[in-house]
C-alpha cells in the first residue's frame, strides 16, 4: 500500500522533556520519513506512513514516553501528499494560539548523578549537570516555545563540546535548553555578608560545608529561589535561625541526604517513599520516630510531624557527600513576602544569614518548595510549586471567554483559562504586604507573556478587602471591555474540586476554612452546599458565632473562646475558672465582654477554622498563635483514636449549634478525650447534615489539610472527595473561580 501523509499534533507535557529526539528515533526505528517540530499548542509532526505503520507508531509513542513527558491528546489528519528523503527535527512552529504545557522544574535524573560522581566524566562534580531528562525548566523560562534563546541559559554560550551534544538528535542532551560544563555553563560563587570571597570554584562547595559544619546559617540560591539553610543536628544553630527570622514555632523543613537518612528520621510507608523519591522531590509531612535523638528539639517544637525532603540539584546532592547530616532548608523570605529570587531581595534578610553560596544563573520565576502528604492512601497537596507547576487542569466543558482567575488572598495562586483548560500558577503565598503584591502581579504577567494571553473576563473573590480583589477591580477599571464576575469564596473551592475530578452533575459540597466572605457579608467558614457548574444552595452553616477584635481574632484563639463562652454563658463566663479566662487579665475581660455585648468590631463567623482555634484556649493548648494552623497542628498532637463518642450538638433549620459542644468540653477532665471527642463531633456534625442527600460528598477548605479530621473522614465515608491535584486550602480557589466564568456569556 503506497503511504500517505499525515499531520499529528501532540498536546501535552512534550516540550523541554526530549519528546522530538524520542519522535526521530522512533522514526527512524520505523523507517518513516518526515519531520518533527516544537509548535504553539505541543508537537507537530509530519509523516509519511501506511495507515497500518502510523498506527504502530503511534502505539509505540504512548507506550514509550521519555520520563518527563505526558500526552493528553493526539490529533491525526490526512493530508496533502509530501515528499520527504528522510525524518528530520526541523524549526520551531510559533504560528497559532498558544496551549502547550510549561515544563515543570524536577529534580537530578539518575544518569546526571552517576556521572556528577564520575571522577572520569568531564562534568565531574558540576553543580549544574543537567540533560533533557532533568533539570530547571519554568524557573528559567521567559517566554515559549521552550527553546534556549527564551530562558535565561541564553545569556550562556555553549563550548563546542556541549553544542555537539545539544545538535546531536541521539545524544541524551539533544535541546537539553539548560546544558553547560565547566567551561560554558553557570558558576558558583560565595560571599559573606558584603563581598564575594575569594575561593576556587573547585573548593566552594567544601568550604560552604565546613561553614554549616561550624553552626553557620547559609543561604543557598536553587532552583526556584533561596534556601535558608543549617545543620538540623546543631541546636544553637537552629535556635539561631528561628531568633533571626522570628520564627518562634513554625516547623521547619528539612533536607535528608537520601530515604536510608529519611528513616532515620521519621517512619516513612510505600507512598511516602514514593513521594520522596518522585521526580518533583516535595517536601513530604511525616511522622517523626520518636527514638531518634540526633535532630535539634527546635526543628518542630511540639510537633510530631516533620516535613523532609531529597535533595534535587546536583549542587545539593555535592553539599551532603561532604555533610551525611540533615540540613534545615527553609524558604528565604520575610514573612508574607515570596520567596527571594536574586541577591537583591535576599538582602533585606542580611540579618539572618551569614553567607551566601550563589550562582549566576537567572531565577526568572520564583518557585517555592512543594508540600505534600499521603491520608489513608491519597496523596493530599497542600503547596503546588516547584515540580508540580504551573499545573494544566482539563475541564469537562470548553469556557466562553479567555479568563483570568485572581485566587484569594492566602497561600494564593492565579489561572488563566481558555477552551477547555486552565492553567494553574504556581504557589504565590499570602497577599500581606507590598512586595508579595507585587510578585503576585508578576505571576499573571508571566502567564499572560508566555501564553500570549489576553483576559477578556476577570474572576475574583467577593471580599472586598482581599488584595487580589483589588488588583481585579483595578485591572476592571483600566478596561471597560472586561467582563467581571465575582465568586463566593467557598463556593470557587468546591467547584474547584468538581473541575479536578471531572464531575458533572451536583455534589454536596463541604467547606470548612478559617474565613471566606458570604453573601450576607459575614465571615464564612463552615458551610455545606449542594453545587452544580450553574450554582449553590447553602443548606447548612455553623451557627454565627462573633470574633471580639476582628482580625486579633483570628491571631488569638483565646478571643474566639471567649465569645463561645460569654454566647454560652454571658457575663458568667468572667466567673469561669478555665485556662481562657485566665489568658486575660480582668480589665482586659470586662471591656472585651462590652466589645462583644454591644458589636463592636466584632464580625460574625460561621468559621470551623476558627472553632478549632476556640477549642485549643479552651483547653489550654493554645491562646495566640505564632503562625496560622497552630492551634489546629496542636489539636493534632493531642488525638487519640481510641477514644469513641461525640459531644452533643444542636441541628435546625439548617444552623449547626455548637455551643452544647463547648459546654461538654468544659466539663471533661481529660485533655486528650476533649480533643478526640471534638474531632468526632466534627465528623458526626458532617454525617448528620449529609444524611439526606444523595450526592457524592464533597470536601475542601483549609480545615481539610488536618490530617486526623481527614483520616475521620475517610474512613466514615469511603467514598468523599478531596482535591488532590489542587490543594484543598485557598491555594486551589483560581481553579474554581476560573470554572465559574462559563456564567459569563
Amino acid at each position: 500500500m503506497e503511504p500517505s501523509t499525515y499531520k499529528i499534533t501532540i498536546e501535552g507535557t512534550v516540550q523541554g522533556v526530549g519528546f522530538r529526539p524520542f519522535v526521530y528515533t522512533l522514526a527512524k526505528r520505523f523507517g518513516l520519513t518526515g519531520s518533527v517540530c516544537n509548535g504553539t499548542q505541543g508537537v507537530e509532526i509530519e509523516l509519511n506512513a501506511t495507515p497500518e505503520m502510523l498506527e504502530r507508531f503511534l502505539q509505540a509513542l504512548q507506550e514509550e514516553l521519555p520520563p518527563l513527558a505526558s500526552i493528553d491528546a493526539i490529533h491525526t489528519v490526512e493530508c496533502e501528499a509530501l515528499h520527504f528523503d528522510d525524518f528530520q527535527i526541523v524549526t520551531t512552529n510559533q504560528e497559532g494560539e498558544r496551549t502547550v504545557r510549561i515544563p515543570p522544574d524536577v529534580s537530578i535524573c539518575a544518569e546526571c548523578e552517576k556521572e556528577l560522581f564520575d571522577p572520569a566524566n568531564r562534568r565531574y562534580g558540576y553543580p549544574f549537570i543537567t540533560c533533557t531528562h532533568c533539570g530547571v525548566r519554568y524557573s528559567i523560562i521567559y517566554d515559549l516555545p521552550y527553546d534556549r534563546k527564551n530562558t535565561s541559559m541564553k545569556f550562556f554560550k555553549m563550548c563546542k563540546t556541549c553544542e555537539a551534544e545539544y545538535t546531536d538528535p541521539l545524544d541524551r542532551r539533544y535541546h537539553a535548553q539548560p546544558i553547560g560544563c565547566w567551561e560554558c555553563g553557570p558558576t558558583l560563587s560565595l560571599r559573606d555578608k558584603s563581598e564575594k570571597l575569594i575561593v576556587k570554584s573547585e573548593e566552594l562547595i567544601d568550604v560552604a560545608s565546613q561553614l554549616l559544619l561550624k553552626g553557620k546559617i547559609v543561604a543557598v540560591k536553587g532552583v526556584g529561589g533561596y534556601h535558608l539553610m543549617c545543620d538540623a543536628t546543631n541546636e544553637a544553630a537552629v535556635l539561631k535561625l528561628r531568633e533571626r527570622k522570628q520564627r518562634p514555632a513554625k516547623p521547619f523543613a528539612v533536607m535528608v541526604r537520601d530515604v536510608a537518612m529519611a528513616r532515620e528520621l521519621a517512619e516513612i510507608c510505600e507512598q511516602e517513599e514514593a513521594l520522596l523519591l518522585s521526580k518533583e522531590r516535595p517536601v513530604v509531612l511525616l511522622k517523626s520516630k520518636k527514638s531518634y535523638t540526633g535532630l535539634s528539639s527546635q526543628v518542630a517544637p511540639n510537633i510530631s510531624r516533620i516535613g523532609l525532603f531529597l535533595p534535587y540539584t546536583p549542587l545539593h546532592l555535592l553539599l551532603f557527600e561532604i555533610l551525611k547530616r540533615p540540613l534545615v532548608a527553609t524558604s528565604a523570605n520575610i514573612t508574607d513576602e515570596p520567596i527571594c529570587t536574586n541577591i537583591e531581595d535576599l538582602e533585606k534578610l542580611q540579618g539572618v544569614y551569614d553567607y551566601v553560596l550563589e550562582h549566576d544563573r537567572r531565577i526568572v520565576n520564583g518557585c517555592d518548595d512543594s508540600v505534600v502528604m499521603a491520608v489513608e492512601g491519597q496523596e493530599v497537596i497542600l503547596r503546588r510549586a516547584r515540580g508540580y507547576a504551573p499545573a494544566s487542569i482539563k475541564l469537562p466543558f470548553s469556557l466562553p471567554k479567555q479568563t483570568l482567575a485572581m485566587g484569594a488572598n492566602q497561600k494564593s495562586t492565579v489561572a488563566i483559562g481558555f477552551d477547555n483548560q486552565v492553567i494553574l500558577s504556581p504557589h504565590i503565598g499570602d497577599l500581606g504586604s507590598i512586595g508579595s503584591v507585587v510578585y503576585y502581579e508578576k505571576n499573571i504577567e508571566t502567564l499572560k507573556r508566555v501564553y500570549g494571553f489576553e483576559p477578556e473576563t476577570i474572576v475574583y473573590d467577593k471580599h472586598p478587602n482581599y488584595e487580589s480583589t483589588k488588583v481585579a477591580k483595578h485591572l476592571i477599571a483600566h478596561r471597560s471591555a472586561l467582563n467581571a464576575l465575582a465568586v463566593q469564596h467557598h463556593y470557587a473551592h468546591i467547584l474547584g474540586v468538581m473541575a479536578e475530578k471531572q464531575i458533572e452533575g451536583k455534589v454536596f459540597g463541604v467547606a470548612f476554612d478559617g474565613t471566606g466572605y458570604g453573601d450576607d457579608g459575614r465571615l464564612w467558614g463552615g458551610e455545606f452546599m449542594v453545587c452544580d457548574y450553574d450554582g449553590y444552595e447553602r443548606v447548612a452553616h455553623i451557627d454565627y458565632f462573633k470574633l471580639i477584635g476582628g482580625e486579633k481574632a483570628i491571631k488569638e484563639p483565646r478571643r474566639v473562646a471567649l465569645s463561645l463562652l460569654f454566647e454560652r454563658f454571658g457575663e458568667a463566663a468572667l466567673d469561669l475558672n478555665i485556662p481562657t479566662i485566665q489568658a486575660f487579665s480582668k480589665p482586659q475581660l470586662r471591656t472585651l465582654y462590652i466589645a462583644w455585648q454591644k458589636g463592636l468590631n466584632a464580625p460574625l463567623s460561621s468559621s470551623v477554622g476558627r472553632l478549632f482555634d476556640a477549642v485549643a484556649s479552651l483547653l489550654g493548648i493554645c491562646h495566640v498563635m505564632s503562625f496560622e494552623g497552630e492551634s489546629g497542628m496542636l489539636l493534632e498532637e493531642q488525638y487519640d483514636a481510641s477514644v469513641t463518642g461525640y459531644y452533643p450538638f444542636g441541628y435546625q433549620e439548617g444552623k449547626i449549634d455548637i455551643l452544647p459542644t463547648v459546654a461538654a468540653i468544659l466539663g471533661e477532665e481529660d485533655v486528650t478525650v476533649a480533643v478526640s471527642k471534638f474531632f468526632n463531633t466534627l465528623v458526626e456534625i458532617i454525617a448528620t447534615v449529609y444524611a439526606p442527600y444523595d450526592l457524592p460528598l464533597v470536601l475542601s477548605g483549609g480545615v481539610f489539610q488536618n490530617r486526623v479530621l481527614l483520616e475521620l473522614l475517610f474512613k466514615r465515608f469511603s467514598n468523599a472527595m478531596v482535591p488532590t491535584t489542587i490543594p484543598p486550602n485557598d491555594g486551589g480557589i483560581a481553579l474554581g473561580q476560573a470554572v465559574a466564568s462559563h456564567f459569563v456569556e
